[in-house]
């Protein structure tokens, strides 16, 4: 409790006519991220426990073997000579072998774009502050199974907040968000880093076994993009949760006056055009991640029941 009253303390509290309201655009509210839990946790409650097509095996989507230890017991014939005990095999003079058991703790670390792009918005939020949204309903659900933590991607580089356990490390991670989405809002207009070298440094940072999640719209994407998620989709999970603008897929006709953060203004001239289907989230499947496309303007309400496609 001592660490929500300090984190509403510095980001301050919804009054009470607008607790059950979503965030006005251009603002991130702590309070609804912190409400966010409770529908991620109704939706984690429904979802459908993995199959096996062997009786009474526990199926799961974890790669690997584990790193635990189980048992060290005498060698047998098909046994992996890489499990090897030394130490043991030196001692008894017969050779013996590890098993190992998978870690029932998961790590996630949650990787929020607030580069420069980021910052633009025609609907109910902005594209940053969607990505805020996504990573909290994804974060409280990744806090009940294990560690987790945050990275933000912005105009300077990178900014990491530590790994922790529950409710404490979701709490220093939205108090983290909110302050770096605030910098955000108020920083100079300039070109976004390439996001293949952030996400090597993401990817650097993120441990031997934490899946990465990012929430990005994949503008300044970098020349080596591709190498760099085919890459890492083979160490680790990876999952894009690709932010949309309504005005980006599906524009309506008109002409639309526009101002930049850099004080140029004009107007924009769009047609009667049918929105062509976005190929990112298929190229990013085909690289081997995870991917989904989300409404920037939809609600949380709808958002959470399209991120359970993500487990797909």
């Amino acid at each position: 409790m001592r660490a929500l009253q300090r984190l509403r303390a510095a980001f301050g509290a919804d009054p009470p006519e607008r607790r059950n309201s979503p965030p006005a655009a251009g603002a991130l509210d702590v309070d609804h991220l912190i409400r966010l839990r409770h529908l991620a946790l109704r939706l984690e409650a429904t979802r459908a426990p993995p199959r096996s097509s062997l009786p009474g095996e526990a199926a799961h989507r974890r790669r690997g073997r584990g790193l635990e230890v189980h048992d060290v017991r005498a060698w047998s014939e098909g046994d992996d000579l890489r499990h090897l005990d030394r130490n043991i095999t030196a001692r008894t003079g017969e050779p013996h072998v590890r098993a190992f058991r998978e870690e029932r703790e998961r790590a996630v670390l949650l990787v929020a774009d607030f580069r420069p792009s980021m910052v633009f918005g025609t609907r109910r939020v902005l594209r940053a502050a969607a990505a805020a949204e996504v990573l909290a309903l994804l974060g409280w659900r990744a806090a009940r199974e294990g560690r987790v933590g945050l990275m933000v991607l912005c105009a300077e580089g990178t900014r990491l907040a530590r790994y922790g356990r529950g409710t404490r490390a979701m709490l220093a991670a939205i108090g983290a968000l909110a302050e770096a989405y605030r910098e955000a809002l108020s920083a100079p207009a300039r070109e976004d880093p390439p996001l293949d070298a952030l996400l090597e440094e993401a990817d650097g940072l993120a441990g031997k076994s934490g899946a990465l999640v990012v929430a990005t719209a994949l503008d300044a994407e970098g020349a080596g993009f591709a190498d760099v998620v085919e890459r890492i989709a083979q160490a680790r999970g990876l999952s894009f949760a690709l932010i949309a603008d309504r005005f980006e897929t599906a524009p309506p006709r008109g002409a639309y006056p526009y101002v930049t953060s850099g004080g140029a203004a004009g107007w924009l001239e769009v047609g009667a055009a049918r929105p062509a289907p976005d190929e990112r989230e298929a190229r990013l499947r085909r690289l081997g991640a995870r991917a989904l496309v989300l409404d920037s303007g939809a609600a949380p309400e709808t958002t959470a029941m399209e991120l359970k496609r993500l487990d797909d």
